[in-house]
C-alpha cells in the first residue's frame, strides 16, 4: 500500500518537476549570459530605454516642442518645467524628449545605409579583382577627405533636412566599410571553401552570397553600432553650426546652438541634451564593444 502510494507521488511529482526545470534552465542561461557579456547588457539595456524614450515620447509628460511662450522664456528647472525654459518659452524638457528621435532616426539609417552601400563595393572590389584598383581609390578620395567637412558640403548643396543629413553622413561613411569589407573578403577569398565552390564551376555571384556575405556579417555588424554612434554625433554637430536639421525640427544639436549664446546664464539648455547625446552615443559604443567581443574568437573568453 505505502509502495504504491510512494509511486503514485512519484509520478505525480514528475510533471511537477518538469515544469519547474526549463524557467530554472532559462534563468541560468540568463544569468551566464549576463556575466560573459556585461558590456553588451550594459549598452543593449541604455540604448532600449532611449528607444522607449523616443517613442513614447508623447505619453511622457511632454507638450508640443515648437509651442512658443515669450511671457515663459528662459524659466529655470522647476517643478513645472524640469527641463526650464528656452528663450522663446520653449519647454526644454519636451524638445529634449522629442529630439531624442531624430538622433535615433539618423543614426540607425546611415548606419543600415552605410553599412549597406559599404558592403556592395567592398564585395565587389575584394572578389573582382578587375573593379578593386578603380573603386578603391574612389573610395581613398573621399576617405581623405574628413567625414565632418565632406557632410557639410553636401549639406549645402542641399536643403535642410532629416533626409539630406542621413545621405550627407552615409556618403561620408560608407568608404570605411568598403575598406573593411575588402580586407575581409580578400581573407576570405584564400580560404579552401571558396577554392572548392570555384573549383566545382560556382558562379561568382553564388559564391559572393552563399560563401563569402555571411562571414562578413560579424565585423559588419560590429562597425555598423560605431557608425550608428558616430552619426549621432555628426548630426548633432552639423545641427549646432546650422548646417543639419532645420531649426524648426528639434534635436539635440538645434537645443544646443539655440541655448550657445546663453551659456554662462542659462547652463541648463544645453546641458540636459547634452547628456542625453553622450548617454546614447555611450550605450551603442558598449554595444559594439560587447559584441565585438562575443563575435570575435580572438577576444572570446571561451571557445
Amino acid at each position: 500500500m505505502s509502495s504504491a502510494v510512494t509511486s503514485r507521488s512519484g509520478y505525480a511529482a514528475a510533471p511537477e518537476l518538469a515544469d519547474v526545470l526549463p524557467p530554472i534552465k532559462q534563468r541560468g542561461r540568463a544569468a551566464t549570459f549576463i556575466r560573459r557579456n556585461p558590456t553588451i547588457v550594459a549598452g543593449g539595456t541604455l540604448l532600449l530605454i532611449m528607444i522607449l524614450i523616443g517613442i513614447l515620447a508623447p505619453y511622457l509628460g511632454t507638450v508640443d516642442p515648437t509651442a512658443l511662450a515669450p511671457a515663459k522664456r528662459l524659466r529655470e528647472p522647476s517643478a513645472t518645467y524640469w527641463f526650464g525654459t528656452d528663450m522663446l518659452g520653449r519647454d526644454v524638457y519636451s524638445r529634449v524628449i522629442y529630439g531624442a528621435r531624430i538622433s535615433l532616426i539618423v543614426g540607425f539609417a546611415v548606419a543600415i545605409a552605410a553599412s549597406a552601400v559599404g558592403t556592395f563595393i567592398g564585395l565587389v572590389s575584394g572578389f573582382v579583382r578587375a573593379f578593386d584598383a578603380i573603386l578603391m581609390r574612389v573610395m581613398d578620395g573621399l576617405m581623405s577627405i574628413p567625414s565632418i567637412l565632406l557632410a557639410i558640403a553636401l549639406m549645402a548643396l542641399t536643403r535642410a533636412s532629416v533626409q539630406n543629413v542621413v545621405i550627407a553622413i552615409s556618403i561620408a561613411e560608407f568608404p570605411r566599410v568598403s575598406r573593411l569589407i575588402r580586407g575581409v573578403v580578400l581573407s576570405l577569398r584564400e580560404q579552401p571553401f571558396v577554392e572548392a565552390a570555384v573549383a566545382s564551376g560556382t558562379r561568382v555571384p553564388m559564391i559572393i552570397i552563399k560563401h563569402i556575405l555571411p562571414n562578413t556579417l560579424a565585423p559588419l555588424l560590429v562597425n555598423a553600432t560605431f557608425i550608428c554612434a558616430s552619426a549621432m554625433i555628426t548630426e548633432a554637430a552639423l545641427s549646432f553650426i546650422g548646417a543639419g536639421t532645420p531649426p524648426i525640427i528639434p534635436s539635440w544639436g538645434n537645443i544646443m546652438a539655440e541655448g550657445r549664446a546663453l551659456w554662462q546664464v542659462k547652463p541648463y539648455i544645453v546641458f540636459f541634451p547634452a547628456v542625453f547625446l553622450c548617454v546614447t552615443v555611450l550605450s551603442v559604443n558598449l554595444l559594439g564593444d560587447g559584441l565585438r567581443d562575443a563575435l570575435d574568437p580572438r577576444l572570446a573568453k571561451r571557445l
